[in-house]
């Protein structure tokens, strides 16, 4: 199936990618000298990316991931939320994300953005006893059916 362009991973310039990377090396090499002054930039690279990276994120990035990865997130909006998604298009983003599409990161916050299960990737990646090997469509069945309570 076809996903609409809100849906698919945006591009990001390549120029825009150096930038990210060098302020994602410049804050881990801050946080090494001066933690404070480090903590500072990662609230501005926070408030100028819409993301709520932690100091840790830039101190232990490179065990984790390339640092492409993380400036092309860091790059890429934080909160994907598309309002008329519909089922059919939840299920495609959950089969990409299965059968590990080299933007799965990406799908991941879609999908997390535009349900309400607080756990929605430990049902695709830790499913419970009665999703393993589950269709897309009923582990978006499951991810729907989910309903905040106030507590």
């Amino acid at each position: 199936m076809e996903l609409r362009r809100e849906l698919l991973p945006p591009a990001v310039p390549a120029a825009r990618l150096a930038e990210s990377g060098e302020e994602i090396e410049r804050i881990e090499s801050l946080l090494r000298e001066d933690r404070e002054a480090g903590r500072r930039a990662v609230d501005a690279f926070n408030a100028a990316t819409g993301h709520a990276y932690e100091p840790s994120d830039f101190l232990y990035w490179s065990a984790a991931r390339d640092l492409h990865d993380f400036a092309l997130e860091a790059a890429r909006p934080a909160r994907p939320r598309v309002l008329d998604v519909t089922r059919d298009e939840l299920a495609e983003i959950v089969r990409r994300i299965m059968h590990a599409d080299p933007d799965t990161d990406h799908y991941l916050l879609v999908l997390k953005a535009n349900v309400a299960h607080p756990r929605a990737s430990d049902l695709l990646f830790h499913p419970p006893a009665h999703l393993a090997d589950a269709a897309p469509e009923r582990i978006v069945e499951e991810l729907q059916a989910h309903r905040p309570f106030a507590l």
